[in-house]
């Protein structure tokens, strides 16, 4: 190519896909925090599924990670 033709470049940098990763750490964990808690027998009730974990640090850490997330995507790397 001649040097008056940009080269094409990607649409985030290096530090946004790290981010972007990162957020997806931390949703595939909140989503894994909320799972089990049910009962092996479909007529009994099983209290576990009111956990602290399963109803308010897993959707804390979910939303954390989609912040991050949208942070990533905002992100205006220095590259």
């Amino acid at each position: 190519m001649s040097k008056d033709k940009k080269t094409p470049t990607f649409a985030f940098g290096k530090e946004n896909y790290m981010l972007m990763a990162l957020g997806m750490v931390f949703i595939v964990i909140g989503f894994a925090l909320m799972s089990g808690g049910g009962s092996d027998d479909p007529t009994k009730f099983s209290p576990e599924i009111f956990s602290t974990r399963r109803i308010t640090v897993a959707p804390i850490v979910v939303l954390l990670g989609y912040a991050i997330e949208i942070v990533a995507i905002l992100y205006r790397s220095k590259e």
